[in-house]
């Protein structure tokens, strides 16, 4: 909503609660205000007529949290319909080349899970598993209403073999609406979700104490810095492995 639909907005909720034999304070007033300003004002009035006509919960004055359901389904139907992007581009487009999704969280929720080419090296008696971690993780976010950083593309098996040989990589394939898809591509950052710190002994002199070397955004498969080359062999031997394994 904007502005000016302030005093609008306000005159539809002392209406609704009016209809139900409530008084409004100006405290719940701004509650409604701050729960739902995020929202086009049309469509918060659909949502109201909606729950108004509800047979199950009609009966009882809405609350910011049945209008929000109204206007974007539980969380459940969220993570679900979340998912259902997610198989499908799994199944149909695969985990070779990197695909963007035009929901931002899916790509945080696939990050914490591994990242997009360890979803695809999951088998069919893990798939259920896998789909109920997705959803638990995905609801844990939108009931907390956090939308945390998030990838900008899902890097699949092709482009992390050419980035260790150096070659060039392929754009990403958008999955669902493409001009969301291209606001979360524009919208990602490019760091690992969790950050790792190495520590090392001090000179002789400092008390012995242990002090940290100031690279806090170090991903995991580059902590070692003694192991550059087997790291290297380590995916492509891995690249190979799941590509005779999809064969």
């Amino acid at each position: 909503m904007q502005t000016d639909d302030f005093q609008k907005f306000h005159d539809g909720i002392i209406g609704v609660m009016g209809f139900y034999g409530r008084s409004v304070s100006r405290f719940a007033l701004d509650v409604w205000w701050m729960a739902l300003k995020g929202h086009d004002l049309g469509a918060i009035v659909d949502a109201f007529n909606r729950h108004l006509a509800n047979p199950d919960a009609g009966q009882f004055p809405p609350k910011p949290a049945d209008i929000i359901r109204m206007l974007q389904g539980s969380t459940q139907d969220a993570a679900l319909r979340a998912w259902a992007k997610v198989d499908q581009a799994v199944r149909h487009i695969g985990t070779y080349c990197d695909v963007v999704f035009d929901d931002a969280l899916i790509h945080r929720v696939i990050q914490d899970m591994g990242g997009w080419i360890a979803l695809g090296s999951k088998g069919e008696d893990e798939w259920p598993f896998v789909a109920k971690e997705f959803e638990n993780r995905y609801r844990g976010f939108r009931s907390r209403n956090e939308y945390p950083e998030y990838p900008a593309s899902l890097t699949g098996l092709v482009t992390a073999h050419n980035n260790l040989k150096g070659f060039r990589t392929d754009p990403p394939v958008l999955i669902g609406s493409e001009q969301l898809a291209r606001q979360v591509l524009s919208g990602g950052v490019d760091k690992p979700a969790l950050g790792f710190t190495r520590m090392r002994n001090n000179p002789p002199g400092n008390g012995g104490r242990v002090a940290a070397t100031g690279d806090s955004s170090m991903p995991v498969s580059h902590i070692s810095d003694a192991k550059e080359n087997n790291v290297s062999n380590y995916g492509e031997k891995s690249y190979k492995s799941i590509e005779h394994h999809r064969k």
